[in-house]
């Protein structure tokens, strides 16, 4: 089909206003007939259009599973794989995405709003991931009352570090039935600059414009209406591999010497007037995972593009068969794969879809060219696959070196649509840029490679190794730095700061203008008395032991040491604290979660093991891990189901600093930095909302000194000070 498309394709919004709700994303499950998402061992079934879940008490396997179970109940995902429903003697552990390809901005936070309803009361977990690795999920625990009514369920999501993110539900070995009828997900969107679009698939490689009174309008590639100008080019033919935009491999066709066979022009072909793009696939016969690969399809770009960029892929499609293919990211010649992912999984049917999707090219797909369709990934059949009206756009943006400021401290937020461009110096041999200005100090900073769009800037931004000090005067070390997105550059005071940047080292340094240099305060250690009386849990099914059965989890019973504020990556914090415990040996493990049950990473401060007798002293130097890099991280979380029994753990003269003693990240007297979950399925609670958790105050915390505002102050501080409930003058 013959379209054209504009060069400029502007947003319909402008710098100044306000921000508003925005849907990203919906999905009413009674449009399909079955689970149309990837299927990770669960296939929850449909009925009348609603997804239904029946609990822990079965699982599914498909019709050939080595095992050779069977039964009565065949379930049919929407792409038409059948799995048999098997009754389980005792409940497993179960997950199931709830959605996918949902478009997400770096650094974002969402509202998730589901019409759902439950047999049973029950909470459960919800990830919202943006890929498989360390750090790239965010939970939430969702709370599901009973009813025989679908009822609306509200939760939210920080942190988010990717630009197409899924939800994968996770009841674990909840037995009742949840039915889900839909979702939509949504954010609070802040207005930003108009954005250009550059349109890549043309036959000339001139941008396509749309002007009335021009009757020489480029003619688009990507529409199969432009015959192949050389329909021989070969696809390791990297001085005019690019001229093609869409490449065909069909099994047994094109053999090469080596006994396979290699891509080619994609096949055009011609209905009603209207050419198209074909592969008529060929069963897939090839032994194991590579028969995935037997027949493929690509679109290809005309260039390598560099992490960070925002690009927007559209096309039409159908096949001859409903079936779901996965996509890759390859290199320039399209066979040579470069990464499992690219716009995710596409489920075909016998009508001509659209698909269009805005992303961030990850950083894992660096210098990748094209996207490639993994033809026969859940079906081996002989299908006939169609595409049209193939389009690969990149957002217009400055490239470079540019730096944005912000002062949490004094509520001075990151503007990115004016980020300072660095400039070179000759003299200095590096790139310079300063930032901030007489009462607009800045404390934190991101540079980025890329300005013009706030999740493009966020997502190319540049990663120091190390924290930034002021070793000399004022002026810092030269510290090494890396590509890493959501990179936020804590400085060692507020100010007006000079940045130099030595490209060619991959080093940068600070000098502080004129400012507030972070002094050394005096951090007293918090004096509450934390008891946590954790339950006896369930065994753990870890698949080791035939002998070991059950459904706990070591996150049954945890505790929480919540900072104040967000945590950044690189941050170099101190954690210190005294323990004791009921039972010897109890070991707890420890990870970092944004707010208490918000999992980010599997490690924080390692392994501690409790004992009984005397307090025993804790302390270690935490460096915030890279995983944890613009997900709100705030919170280290103890695990206190990892032994079976139950215990009493006491923790007490709690510290979480920074290592350069500048800062307390939490209160220096009180229960407010302090979570407790108890048993499995429930929440955490703060501890000063719940005394009957056991906290006690230590006498200690008498002595604590006051301002007049009711803050606390050190002993150094000079003035009127509340000291044992009276007003004292310190000089």
């Amino acid at each position: 089909m013959k379209k054209l498309f504009t060069l400029l394709a502007f947003m319909a919004c402008f710098l100044g206003a306000k921000a508003e709700w925005v849907d990203d994303y919906k999905i009413e499950y009674s449009s399909y007939t079955g689970f149309p998402f990837f299927v990770m061992g669960y296939v929850p079934e449909w009925y009348d259009g609603i997804m239904t879940d029946f609990g822990a008490n079965y699982k599914y396997v498909t019709l050939d599973n080595e095992d050779g179970e069977t039964s009565d109940v065949i379930v049919k995902t929407n792409g038409g794989t059948e799995y048999y429903r098997i009754e389980l003697a005792e409940p497993g552990w179960h997950q199931y995405f709830i959605a996918d390809g949902i478009p997400t901005e770096m650094d974002g936070s969402y509202t998730i709003k589901a019409m759902v309803k439950s047999t049973e009361a029950c909470t459960i977990n919800v990830n919202m991931g943006w890929g498989w690795g360390d750090g790239q999920q965010v939970g939430a625990s969702v709370s599901i009352p009973a009813s025989e009514d679908f009822v609306e369920v509200e939760w939210e999501y920080s942190g988010i570090a990717g630009t197409s993110c899924n939800l994968v539900a996770q009841p674990g070995t909840f037995t009742g039935t949840i039915e889900w009828k839909g979702l939509v997900v949504s954010h609070n969107q802040k207005a930003q600059r108009p954005v250009q679009w550059q349109e890549w698939l043309t036959s000339d490689g001139q941008p396509v414009v749309i002007e009335t009174t021009s009757k020489d309008i480029p003619t688009w590639m990507g529409n199969a209406e432009t015959p192949w100008a050389d329909p021989n080019i070969k696809w390791n033919d990297e001085a005019n591999n690019y001229l093609v935009c869409a490449w065909g491999k069909e099994r047994m066709v094109n053999l090469n010497d080596d006994g396979g066979w290699d891509p080619f022009p994609a096949t055009i072909e011609e209905e009603d007037g209207n050419h198209y793009y074909i592969v008529h696939g060929k069963e897939a016969i090839t032994e194991g995972d590579p028969a995935a690969w037997d027949n493929q399809f690509w679109i290809e770009s005309p260039k390598a593009w560099k992490s960070g960029t925002q690009v927007k892929i559209s096309f039409r499609y159908k096949a001859s068969k409903n079936v779901t293919v996965a996509t890759q990211t390859h290199n320039q010649n399209p066979s040579n794969y470069l990464i499992w992912h690219a716009i995710g999984d596409v489920a075909f049917t016998t009508e001509w879809q659209t698909f269009e999707k805005t992303f961030s090219w990850e950083g894992d797909m660096e210098g990748g060219w094209s996207v490639a369709f993994q033809l026969n990934q859940n079906d081996k059949d002989a299908i006939d696959f169609y595409f049209d009206d193939l389009s690969w756009q990149s957002m217009v943006l400055d490239e470079g070196y540019f730096v944005a400021g912000a002062n949490p401290d004094e509520g001075i937020e990151y503007d990115f649509d004016n980020a300072v461009q660095f400039e070179y110096d000759e003299n200095e041999e590096a790139w310079i840029a300063t930032i901030g200005e007489k009462g607009e100090y800045i404390s934190q900073v991101m540079i980025s490679t890329i300005r013009g769009n706030d999740a493009a800037f966020k997502g190319a931004t540049l990663k120091p190794k190390d924290a930034i000090a002021l070793e000399d005067g004022n002026e810092s070390n030269w510290v090494d730095y890396e590509a890493g997105s959501l990179a936020k550059i804590n400085l060692p005071g507020a100010g007006i700061w000079k940045i130099l940047l030595d490209d060619e080292l991959n080093m940068m340094q600070f000098i502080m203008i004129e400012g507030d240099i972070k002094e050394p305060i005096e951090i007293n250690p918090n004096p509450t008395h934390i008891i946590i009386n954790a339950v006896e849990r369930d065994e753990i099914d870890n698949g080791d032991t035939e002998e070991i059965e059950g459904s706990g989890q070591p996150w049954d019973n945890q505790f929480f040491i919540v900072a104040n504020r967000v945590v950044e990556a690189g941050e170099s914090t101190v954690i210190s604290f005294k323990y004791k415990s009921s039972v010897d040996n109890a070991k707890t493990s420890t990870q970092c979660h944004a707010m208490p049950g918000g999992y980010i990473h599997w490690g924080a401060i390692g392994d501690v093991t409790f004992n009984t007798g005397d307090w025993v002293e804790f302390e270690k130097e935490f460096t915030i891990p890279n995983e944890c890099a613009g997900k709100d991280m705030k919170t280290i979380a103890f695990n206190m189901a990892e032994i079976k029994e139950a215990c009493v753990y006491e923790i007490t003269d709690v510290v979480w600093k920074l290592a350069d003693n500048t800062e307390s990240l939490i209160d220096q007297e009180g229960g407010k930095n302090f979570y407790i979950k108890i048993g499995a399925g429930t929440n955490p609670e703060p501890m000063e909302d719940t005394g009957v958790k056991s906290m006690t105050v230590n006498t200690k915390a008498a002595t604590v000194t006051y301002n007049l505002a009711g803050q606390r102050v050190t002993n150094g501080y000079k003035g009127i000070v509340v000291k044992n409930n009276k007003k004292v003058v310190v000089k």
